[in-house]
């Protein structure tokens, strides 16, 4: 075994010692929780040795870096995750190697998947991602408006957007994705942020049964994530490494 994949190796245990340990204080089988290892910046050959030591999961949050690395890994057996924000004019390379497309925000946005997933006879899954900083008056954005920073809908948004996906061609709504925010009334709340993603699932769901999935947590908070009943965790660093810095 090589020096990286060791490294890997070592890290995924951690990480995996974090999810069960997590589990069990929440009263939850381990089994219920999926990880996601977000592979940014990192090359393809760790997304083969991260296949190779089990995971099944990836995601990329730019499509600059994530075409041709889903390109080069495309014998393996991958559930491949966009979790960046994503522009129009990147949809159609995005729908080329996606599964899921997780950073769902704005009627736009579900209309041009919706074309290119027709036109690539594929079906894409989709969650909205939920800006929980976007309070009324807070810096989110409705359905249709300006984005946050993090970008995502805003609370009292998620219902009409996420009829506009159920009626999309093409298109699966699978269910919710957030980012701890940084600002608003859960800023530094972790867990209150995630028990409120919570919240919004089961109200999506009872129109909505089958968009079950709740994407939360990632290295620094994936306990927050788990307890409060997040299905997936998306990590990288613990798993990678400190990224290199971005030119």
């Amino acid at each position: 075994m090589s020096d990286r994949k060791k490294e890997l190796a070592d890290n995924l245990a951690r990480v995996e010692d974090r999810i069960s340990t997590a589990c069990a204080k929440a009263g939850r089988a381990r089994e219920e929780v999926t990880l996601i290892v977000v592979t940014k910046t990192y090359p393809a050959q760790d997304v083969r040795m991260l296949a190779e030591l089990g995971v099944r999961h990836v995601a990329e949050n730019r499509d600059q870096d994530a075409a041709p690395k889903a390109a080069a890994c495309t014998d393996l057996t991958l559930t491949w995750h966009f979790v960046g924000q994503l522009q129009t004019n990147k949809v159609r390379s995005v729908v080329g190697y996606a599964d899921i497309v997780q950073s769902v925000d704005r009627p736009k946005l579900v209309s041009a998947l919706s074309r290119e997933a027709v036109r690539a006879g594929r079906e894409l899954g989709c969650l909205l991602q939920v800006a929980l900083d976007a309070e009324p008056g807070g810096t989110g954005q409705t359905a249709g408006a300006g984005p946050a920073a993090r970008g995502g809908v805003a609370p009292e948004g998620v219902a009409e957007l996420a009829d506009a996906i159920g009626r999309a061609q093409g298109l699966r709504l699978d269910g919710l994705m957030t980012v701890a925010p940084l600002a608003g009334p859960y800023a530094g709340r972790q867990l209150a942020a995630f028990e409120r993603l919570m919240e919004i699932s089961s109200g999506l769901r009872v129109n909505h049964p089958a968009a079950n999935m709740v994407s939360a947590g990632m290295s620094a908070d994936l306990e927050d994530a788990v307890m409060a009943g997040a299905t997936h965790v998306r990590v990288g660093t613990a798993v990678l490494g400190v990224r290199p810095r971005l030119g």
